[in-house]
């Protein structure tokens, strides 16, 4: 059975970083509360002068390098954000052409936190029906730019990063086993941007109240996402044959630590096999599993043939989890 492989990857986070102590000095707050409820130390943020496609771009290059691949070699661009540089042309033609690869096709995806694993599913399905052969999937989110920084509630949970990965056809029994995405467009309301687009066009109202920020209703976007996570790891690992035990490492989007625990002990995933680092990047979005991707297998904890389970849930709803083996 014909698999899509992913070849190499990289991620870029902003140099500055913005510890707990640093936001006790903003809002009432504090290390221990922010911690005990998100597990988050530090996060880093972007300069005043960075866009979304500026970190794309670094996490892109890194990527390429890593797997000894030129630009030249690439021919399709999926950048997954809800962060874009503009809302036209998309982030991703911003990428092409900071990558200096005007021959390559490119387009953006919104899908929330989920935009990653929903760009990896696509980019299997275009390599296997023949329409592409390598693909520079990135995932980058200037989330400290959309943060309302008076809101102690959500302003102590995000970061700015990008994180990439090129996929192509495996030539060995790697790669993606399978899949399972899905959303439901009627909650919303619980997680999203009012203001901007067509329904709510900026003015000065909109400024003024804070609506290009994120509006966040924590209590029920926790118990969806462990919902839904779980649902989604669960069926993708049915759909590969696999069970719960096969696991070898979980990879789940770094929203905070009790959704990541939540869902490991929904799955029975012993802790050991769940990856954190939410505590040094905060919640990036899309970034969070590239990220996570990237440091286990430099770290040498990726071993060939281990099951990898990667799950997200994000805006819109939306959520999906891929099953990989190494």
């Amino acid at each position: 059975m014909r698999k899509v492989k992913i070849m190499a990857t990289g991620f870029y986070a902003p140099e500055k970083i913005l510890t707990n102590a640093d936001l006790e000095k903003m809002v009432e707050t504090s290390d221990e509360w922010i911690f005990t409820r998100t597990g988050i130390k530090e996060r880093h943020v972007a300069s005043e002068n960075q866009a979304t496609s500026d970190l794309c771009i670094e996490a892109a290059r890194r990527a390429l390098r890593h797997g000894h691949f030129d630009i030249k070699d690439i021919d399709l661009i999926i950048v997954a954000t809800s962060t874009p540089d503009t809302i036209f042309p998309s982030t991703a033609c911003w990428v092409q052409h900071g990558l200096g690869a005007d021959h390559v096709t490119a387009f953006d995806i919104s899908a929330g936190c989920t935009g990653f694993l929903y760009g990896l599913i696509l980019g299997e399905s275009l390599i296997l029906n023949g329409t592409s052969r390598r693909i520079l999937i990135v995932g980058g989110e200037l989330l400290t730019k959309i943060t309302n920084w008076k809101d102690r509630n959500t302003c102590v949970l995000f970061g700015d990063a990008a994180g990439a990965a090129v996929l192509e056809e495996s030539k060995d029994d790697s790669g993606i086993l399978s899949h399972y995405w899905g959303a439901d467009g009627s909650l919303a309301s619980l997680l999203y941007l009012p203001a901007g687009g067509t329904r709510m066009p900026a003015s000065l109202q909109t400024v003024a109240g804070d609506l290009h920020t994120i509006q966040m209703k924590g209590n029920e976007v926790f118990k969806n996402a462990v919902k839904r996570m779980g649902e989604a790891a669960t069926e993708a690992l049915k759909r590969a044959g696999l069970k719960k035990e096969d696991i070898d490492w979980f990879i789940p989007h770094q929203a905070n630590t009790r959704i990541i625990d939540a869902t490991g002990e929904r799955l029975n995933v012993p802790k050991e096999k769940v990856y954190v680092n939410i505590q040094r990047y905060g919640n990036v979005s899309v970034a969070s599993i590239p990220i996570s991707l990237h440091e286990l297998g430099e770290g040498k904890r990726l071993k060939k043939g281990n099951i990898v389970v990667m799950d997200a849930f994000g805006a819109g709803f939306t959520w999906a989890a891929v099953v990989y083996r190494w």
